[in-house]
């Protein structure tokens, strides 16, 4: 799930899509009105947001709201953090291979 997640979130408009949720609930109107993209294009990232977990949506009438999982990045948080001691290492080692050549 994880690199689904990280594929959707690799996106500049769905990160702006998640960025905006993390303030709370938006219809798919007022996703796609600060942008030039139609309601159907917004809602085709909706989409892919919300295969990848991150999002959750509800149609009441022609409306579509957009939330944010409580849980949606808890995957991608235990991932970086399981990572993070490896690569800082990898860096770390790259660091001084470039220091002494």
């Amino acid at each position: 799930m994880v690199h689904r997640q990280f594929a959707a979130l690799g996106d500049p408009t769905r990160l702006a899509i998640v960025e905006r949720l993390v303030r709370g609930p938006s219809t798919a109107g007022d996703l796609a009105a600060p942008t030039s993209m139609s309601l159907p294009a917004v809602l085709k990232h909706v989409r892919v947001l919300e295969e990848a977990g991150l999002v959750t949506t509800v149609k009441r009438g022609r409306v579509r709201e957009c939330r944010l999982r409580n849980d949606a990045l808890v995957a991608v948080a235990e991932w970086t953090a399981r990572n993070q001691a490896l690569w800082s290492t990898r860096l770390d080692a790259l660091g001084t291979l470039l220091e002494e050549s």
